[in-house]
């Protein structure tokens, strides 16, 4: 029998709506408001023994608890409850690293604390080995590490001083055989003076006393996407980038002029968009992310639904001073990681 034209476009009709029937519902995390829900938090801070002073808010004396009963709710979909004996029973035997500065501690405890409170008679181990933190989940044999890497890039004691490496990922070393590894770094970007933990800034064997930290950072991110595809096998790591995670001093950016910390702000920015616009290093983030194609890294591009907590920052209920970068745990951390499991549970 004869295939004529009209046959043929009705079988690739057919067929196309069949995959399109059967493929899963496609849903952007990232895009939605925060909602009030008082099922939440995920857990209660006294149930979680390992977060830190400075992220324990309720512990320090924040007198409300409003910023703790919000989940967020993406438009057009909703996120999977994350299920901590699922995860384990996914990774039993397996590892995963955060590696970054100060707010990859901040979901790295979260994650230990979801996890944790989730199977609270599990047994565990917690060590410290350099600047890599572990907690194991010895039921489970789940590694759930922190290494701090704040530039993920090199910074290296020479006879010159302390030199930033933009080309140099020697520290890398520590991430190979990582089941998965969720990568941070840009709030160390803009530090100055004491604060600031180099005196040089290497490129291509020149060196700077600065340069544009914007420029610096997008340069370091290339060597560590260089770094990726050189050294990680997709089929065998998941790769995520935990995003930029933003302060909130300025009232401004919230319609709020005159205010310049976070302290007593007690509830979420309404709606799905921040009046003061979203940063410029996420559109370098973005921007290298794209170019590695073949060693694919899924964004958690958590920055715009943290924009819109205000409320969620230690402020005085922190370690030291004003803390409007870090969040309290439970807190908006939780959300991140509970976004993290969907992308693993529906993949």
């Amino acid at each position: 029998m004869g295939w004529n034209f009209f046959t043929i476009f009705i079988m690739l009709l057919f067929h196309h709506s069949n995959a399109n029937a059967n493929a899963k519902p496609s849903c952007n995390f990232f895009e939605g408001s925060w909602i009030e829900d008082e099922t939440y938090p995920l857990y209660n801070s006294t149930q979680c023994p390992f977060i830190e002073h400075e992220f324990n808010c309720q512990r320090n004396g924040r007198p409300d608890q409003d910023y703790l009963k919000y989940r967020w709710q993406p438009h057009g979909c909703s996120l999977q409850r994350f299920d901590g004996g699922a995860l384990l029973e996914k990774f039993k035997g397996k590892s995963i690293m955060f590696v970054g500065d100060s707010l990859s501690r901040n979901q790295w405890q979260s994650l230990v604390c979801l996890l944790y409170t989730s199977l609270p008679n599990t047994k565990y181990n917690a060590t410290r080995v350099g600047d890599v933190s572990i907690f194991t989940f010895l039921d489970y044999e789940v590694d759930v590490m922190l290494d701090r890497s704040v530039y993920l890039v090199d910074v290296v004691r020479e006879e010159k001083g302390r030199i930033l490496k933009l080309d140099s990922i020697e520290g890398g070393k520590l991430w190979k055989g990582i089941d998965m590894l969720i990568f941070n770094t840009w709030h160390w970007w803009n530090r100055r003076g004491t604060t600031q933990p180099w005196d040089f800034i290497e490129i291509g064997g020149q060196y700077y006393k600065d340069m544009d930290r914007v420029a610096a950072f997008e340069r370091a991110l290339f060597t560590w996407a260089k770094w990726i595809d050189t050294n990680i096998n997709p089929a065998k790591t998941l790769l995520f980038f935990q995003g930029i995670s933003p302060s909130h001093y300025n009232g401004t950016n919230w319609n709020e002029p005159g205010v310049k910390t976070c302290l007593g702000q007690r509830q979420p920015i309404s709606g799905s968009t921040y009046p003061g616009g979203l940063p410029p290093a996420l559109t370098v983030l973005k921007k290298v992310l794209y170019t590695l194609i073949e060693k694919p890294v899924t964004l958690l591009d958590v920055t715009n639904l943290c924009l819109l907590r205000k409320d969620g920052h230690p402020s005085i209920y922190g370690l030291t001073g004003m803390d409007c970068s870090h969040w309290c745990l439970p807190g908006v951390p939780d959300i991140w990681n509970q976004i993290l499991y969907n992308f693993i549970v529906t993949t």
